[in-house]
């Protein structure tokens, strides 16, 4: 190397060493941020999908439609096969027939060493709807709870991929996928709260693994609940029912609108023998879609928090609040620390309005409730001693399970007479120990109850602890004798709690008080 080429460059050091601090402190900035981003590329992420949506509703007029062959040939590409493959718990199994070298010249060695058998595979089969170009499909957790392998099958039958369970969520029976594709035929979304009885659905999917099929009927009926019979006591029933036939493996195929838009995932049948009865379920697409937006935005649910107990009105309820219809749901319970508690609601208060939209049930609010962000700020609109009233509520986020709680019958009775048929005591060490009696539950423990008397028709159950008769509060059995003396209504509104059951928890109880046992 020559004199000056060294001299060259050791000048060309002299003025890298020479940076003033203000430029360094531009640089390393710069440099940081390029070692994060490389950090960041390396962490697999996902864009939101990019959905085809058409908010309008369905064309209502009237005409018959001899074929819907158009509208399958648009949809047909959009819904896959899925099969998803799980390995079965390993079974241990061992009988000294095994170390009989008879046994082992006709049978063999299982799983090799004569201990063990091959841990068997199980396989579901259904169907998955595609909902962006890019690759995420939409299908029930069901599908792939605990499945170690899922392929994705398109409508051609020929291509085929493994797919990534990006998230799922068993309380609305929603799961996720994602395929490493491009060019997708992606689906139309539509908005399912359009949709209205009458409106005809089609269902798509992979019924008994026979291949794609469609079925054609009309929307039966909106917002099903089964009280958690389908999935489960924590799970949001909100069902799309349809007469158009789901069987086995249509499962988390497309139900569509005729116009091929999806309005829902195709869920279960109900039915004796297992196979389509005229009653099937789907998710609607509004729930799936909020489901799905979560789970690829934080990768977990969250759900928002109201932190109170509330009950569905019913005529007599509403007779008893002074409230103009049945809409709405009364509030039984406040917890402590909670959202609700913050805003100033209180116990008796009767919510008709959850953030502008009117609350039907308690179904209903719930839903509403947990498909709201945490943290978000919403306005409750509530009727309180017949005044209505607007508090604003900063949502909190949903906790984990709570345990249920169990019913025990051991307990020395102490009679007393209370109501007409009721027979009530006073809470005891003993008697929260027996009946689970949470330590802020104050009143009167309800020990046997007439079935014929006009509480025991109204539902009060043995092991319920009366916590109020008629707005009044019953701190222990006297003060429930006591006011049931003083009655001069033919009405009796009881505010219970209970251990168990639909009602679990606290809610009120109107009692016809008026028919006396003679």
């Amino acid at each position: 190397m020559k004199t000056s080429e060294i001299e060259r460059k050791q000048n060309c050091m002299k003025r890298i060493l020479r940076i003033r601090p203000t430029t360094l402190s531009a640089v390393v900035p710069l440099l940081l941020a390029l070692f994060t981003l490389s950090r960041a590329s390396a962490k697999e992420q996902y864009a939101m999908p990019k959905l085809n949506e058409q908010s309008t509703g369905v064309s209502r007029e009237v005409r018959s439609a001899t074929s819907f062959a158009p509208v399958i040939k648009k949809v047909a590409p959009s819904v896959v096969n899925i099969a998803s493959t799980s390995t079965m718990k390993e079974q241990q199994f061992w009988h000294p027939f095994f170390e009989d070298p008879m046994f082992r010249r006709f049978f063999g060695d299982p799983g090799g060493s004569g201990r063990r058998f091959r841990a068997p595979r199980a396989q579901n089969l259904g169907s998955g709807v595609i909902v962006s170009e890019d690759g995420f499909i939409l299908t029930n957790n069901h599908m792939v709870d605990g499945a170690d392998e899922v392929k994705v099958t398109l409508s051609d039958g020929k291509t085929q991929y493994a797919a990534k369970v990006i998230g799922a969520d068993p309380q609305t029976d929603i799961a996720v996928l994602k395929v490493d594709a491009k060019n997708l035929p992606a689906i139309t979304i539509t908005d399912s709260d359009k949709l209205e009885v009458g409106d005809a659905v089609l269902a798509i999917g992979n019924p008994f693994n026979v291949g794609q099929s469609v079925t054609l009927g009309i929307v039966s009926a909106l917002g099903r609940d089964f009280g958690g019979r389908i999935l489960g006591r924590e799970g949001y029933e909100d069902f799309i029912q349809t007469d158009a036939a789901i069987n086995p493996g249509n499962s988390g195929g497309a139900l569509v609108d005729a116009e091929g838009r999806l309005v829902g995932i195709n869920q279960s049948i109900v039915s004796g023998s297992g196979a389509n009865a005229g009653v099937g379920f789907a998710v609607p697409i509004n729930m799936a879609k909020n489901v799905m937006e979560r789970l690829v935005g934080d990768g977990k649910i969250r759900r928002g928090f109201l932190g109170l107990k509330m009950q569905s009105l019913t005529p007599e309820l509403a007779k008893e609040f002074a409230l103009p219809d049945q809409n709405g749901v009364i509030v039984t319970e406040i917890l402590p620390n909670t959202p609700a508690a913050d805003a100033g609601i209180k116990e008796d208060d009767a919510i008709v309005e959850f953030n502008g939209k009117k609350v039907t049930d308690n179904r209903h609010l719930r839903l509403m409730v947990s498909q709201t962000e945490p943290d978000t700020k919403v306005t409750v609109k509530l009727i309180r001693e017949g005044k209505p009233k607007t508090v604003t509520v900063k949502l909190g986020t949903l906790p984990g399970e709570q345990a249920s709680v169990k019913p025990s019958t051991d307990l020395e009775q102490q009679e007393l007479d209370a109501l007409d048929g009721v027979e009530v005591a006073d809470i005891d060490a003993r008697a929260r120990r027996q009946f689970d009696i949470p330590t802020n539950i104050r009143g009167a423990l309800v020990l046997n109850v007439d079935e014929d008397s006009n509480a025991g028709k109204a539902g009060l159950r043995p092991g319920d602890v009366i916590l109020g008769i008629n707005r009044q509060a019953v701190r222990d059995a006297d003060t429930a004798v006591e006011l049931t003396k003083k009655l001069k209504s033919e009405r009796l509104l009881l505010r219970v709690w209970s251990r168990d059951g639909d009602t679990a928890g606290i809610h009120y109880l109107p009692v016809d008080n008026g028919k006396r046992k003679k």
